[in-house]
């Protein structure tokens, strides 16, 4: 069961509404992180679920994480929250964008290559392995060669009314992510497309 759910980031209101940022934009939208206190701890923010609808159903604690290094260095936030409290790299999620996958798609993914992503190289070099549980984020690619660019400048405002309207299911199966074995759910969200 997942312990950790890792959102990545980049800290600053610059990068806030960047596709890079998918991952905060949707932590923001859940209503459990609405009701967390934060605290700043391990290089980021995290907070613990509590008495939640979430939290009944489970046996461990559950954190959450945005990490404030910036994209590149987000494992060190990790691996020092997960060190902390003793959290085996399988029991975490990462939550990031992804290039490959369209606008409107999300992904569960156990383990696999990095596909250049500097947040999730970052997080095999820190926790010393790349078998955790990603939850991805489709962000599609650019048509140039700007790739840097591209996931470093804002959603559009069509882009952020398709947000609008997956962001609810995907809430839907992070709750049942977080009181479910991901590997019974991993075949039905390999690849979901939740637009309409």
């Amino acid at each position: 069961m997942i312990q950790l759910a890792a959102f990545l980031g980049n800290y600053g209101k610059k990068y806030e509404k960047n596709r890079h940022n998918v991952a905060w934009l949707f932590a923001d939208s859940l209503s459990a992180v609405s009701t967390l206190s934060f605290t700043k701890k391990f290089k980021g923010e995290y907070a613990l679920e509590k008495n939640t609808d979430i939290t009944e159903k489970r046996e461990d604690p559950l954190y959450y994480l945005k990490p404030e290094t910036y994209m590149n260095l987000s494992g060190e936030s990790i691996a020092e929250l997960a060190n902390f409290y003793k959290i085996k790299p399988e029991n975490i999620l990462v939550v990031h964008d992804e290039l490959e996958l369209p606008l409107g798609t999300v992904s569960l993914k156990w383990s696999g290559g990095l596909g250049g992503h500097n947040g999730l190289r970052s997080a095999k070099a820190c926790l010393g392995t790349a078998d955790f549980w990603r939850l991805r984020f489709g962000i599609g690619r650019p048509d140039h060669n700007d790739v840097a660019g591209y996931v470093l400048s804002d959603f559009t405002s069509d882009e952020r009314i398709c947000l609008a309207q997956i962001f609810p299911q995907a809430e839907e199966f992070f709750t049942t992510l977080m009181v479910s074995d991901p590997k019974k759910l991993e075949a039905e969200w390999k690849k979901k497309n939740l637009l309409p």
